[in-house]
Formats: C-alpha cells, structure tokens, sequence
C-alpha cells in the first residue's frame, strides 16, 4: 500500500492516522519533493478510474494561472495536456492518493474512502 501525501493537509495525516490504527503496512510519497511522472500519473488515473481533471485542485494558485477551468476535456491531446499539468506542478494533485494492495487506488479525502483500501478480514 502506498499514499501520496502533503504533509501539511489534514486530510493525510487522517488518512496516515486511519491506516496507523488499522495496523497497516504502507509507503509515503510526499509527492511535492517527488513529483509522479506522466507515466505515473496515467497508471495512477487507471487504478482510480478517473481522468486527471478529476483529480486536480482548481483552487490552487497555479490552476487559476494556467486558467484550467476553462481547458477542454474532449480527447486524447486535452487528456495529455492535464496530466502534463499534473505533473508539472504536482500541487495541482487532489491528496491523499491511497493505492491498495490489490491494486485498485482511491483518494482518501473521506474516511469512508480510507477505509475501502484496507485488508479486508
């Protein structure tokens, strides 16, 4: 298991804190001082079952100077433009990103999310 964090949000550190008390083993990216690349990133939207609009912060600095509200989301180049961004500046990365040991991933922003990577048993 894996969790992609900021170690100044509050929701990674519930995340960490809910992965902590179920006694799960887990690896931290503090993904600002290690940004995903572009392959990362379309393996991680992969697991996730989304597109990398879904998972960008648009409140950020960095998204309102990029103006990506209005980018478009119609095919391919527009996909690959997102995950460019993404990966470019990774503060646009919506957080905590949980990968489970069986694969699927979820960002945890709800405690119901956190709990659904979690062994089941």
């Amino acid at each position: 298991m894996e969790i992609w964090i900021n170690p100044r949000c509050s929701k990674c550190r519930v995340a960490q804190e809910t992965l902590d008390a179920a006694g799960v083993e887990y690896t931290v990216r503090r993904y600002l001082d290690e940004p995903p690349t572009a392959a990362e990133l379309r393996d991680m939207l992969r697991r996730l079952g989304l597109e990398p609009w879904d998972i960008v912060r648009d409140g950020e600095q960095v998204a309102k100077d990029l103006g990506v509200k209005q980018w478009s989301r119609d095919g391919e180049a527009d996909r690959e433009r997102w995950i460019a961004a993404l990966a470019g500046h990774p503060i646009l990365i919506q957080r905590p990103i949980i990968t489970a040991d069986d694969g699927h991933a979820v960002v945890g922003r709800s405690d119901e999310a956190v709990r659904s990577v979690l062994p089941r048993g």
